[in-house]
């Protein structure tokens, strides 16, 4: 979950990669997943689809115990407001949504009016701009 990432767990990323898309996504998932590489396309075992991913650095130590890297994957659920825009999610977020346009590598990102589904703050209705982008 978000609020459980750490800074200093992410603090070996050098770039996210997305697998499609970002600019119409209100929210994306972010999960910290056991991986066995620094780089690779993770596989991908959750219902739904993965939207993207971090890449770790040459100095990111894997676990001594498992061998393995923790990295961030960025994913969406079936029923998640970009598939399912009436649904649970209409307004609101899941705990562990960022918006995309906040994440950049080593920087958890943060929710945004836009990611819970309005209402628009007040500097948004200022500038005109109108829920959902």
């Amino acid at each position: 979950m978000s609020s459980l990432i750490t800074e200093d767990e992410i603090n070996h990323e050098t770039d996210l990669v997305w697998l499609e898309d970002i600019t119409d996504l209100d929210y994306v998932r972010q999960s910290l997943d056991r991986l066995p590489t620094r780089r690779a396309k993770p596989a991908y075992h959750r219902d739904g689809r993965m939207v993207g991913y971090a890449q770790l650095g040459p100095k990111a130590k894997a676990s001594r115990s498992s061998g393995t890297f923790r990295r961030r994957v960025f994913w969406l659920l079936p029923h998640d407001r970009d598939s399912d825009a009436e649904g649970v999610y209409a307004t609101g977020a899941p705990a562990e949504a960022i918006d995309p346009r906040t994440l950049q590598p080593r920087s958890k990102g943060s929710k945004t009016e836009r990611s819970e589904g309005g209402p628009p703050s007040s500097a948004m209705q200022e500038l005109g701009i109108t829920l959902p982008l």
